[in-house]
């Protein structure tokens, strides 16, 4: 399938959404790969991964880079060697990039009731405001605060960060697509700007939730 969803957030920001509903050899004939990337498809064991990886080379296809423009920093981060800033999702039959001049991060997450069994894992302040009695509505919000917390790990990418001490996500309304969010880790206090939205396809059983970030 082509390219699922486009979301122009602002002159320089845009979100891409792809459906991964292609064989690893339809997407394998659709991208070119570096010697670097192959040897990294070629290690991973899942095809759903392999096909996840390959999908986001077709995102960035969309966006007018390539493969080659696409780089890793020591410690995972992707990055272009131009001014553009740039974060990768995926999940299940989803791929997700965003690509902005602002420093970004993005994340996709399948809403799930075992999320409830590990919320005490990466809340702390926001179980001020969370109520676990309204279980449809506490899984969307636990979603949105882990897709949150995901997105702006990936924007500072430091090691040592917790989810849970160090990562606060502001009270918010599922009614609503913005919150903040801020992290304070040693000496640095950083504030975020936090979009969320649901995600629906007719291919799959399920919601996803979109969380994407800017640090401020």
């Amino acid at each position: 399938m082509p390219l699922f969803q486009t979301i122009q957030f602002d002159e320089t920001t845009k979100i891409l959404i792809w459906e991964i509903t292609e064989s690893l050899e339809e997407l394998l004939s659709k991208v070119v790969l570096k010697e670097k990337t192959q040897k990294r498809l070629d290690g991973m064991k899942s095809q759903m991964h392999q096909r996840a990886f390959l999908s986001v080379r077709m995102l960035i296809q969309e966006m007018g880079f390539t493969d080659k423009d696409l780089h890793y920093d020591e410690f995972g981060k992707p990055y272009f060697d131009c001014h553009n800033h740039i974060s990768i999702t995926h999940s299940y039959h989803f791929a997700a990039i965003i690509i902005s001049h602002e420093k970004v991060g993005i994340d996709m997450e399948l809403q799930r009731e075992k999320i409830q069994r590990i919320a005490d894992k990466f809340t702390d302040y926001e179980c001020d405001y969370l109520d676990p009695s309204t279980t449809e509505k506490y899984i969307k919000k636990l979603t949105v605060i882990w897709g949150a917390k995901e997105a702006i790990f990936k924007i500072r990418n430091e090691k040592g960060i917790s989810f849970k001490d160090h990562i606060n996500v502001s009270n918010f309304s599922l009614d609503k697509t913005q919150t903040q969010a801020s992290l304070h880790f040693d000496d640095l206090i950083k504030d975020f700007n936090v979009h969320y939205q649901e995600i629906e396809s007719d291919n799959f059983e399920g919601k996803f939730t979109l969380v994407y970030a800017f640090e401020k």
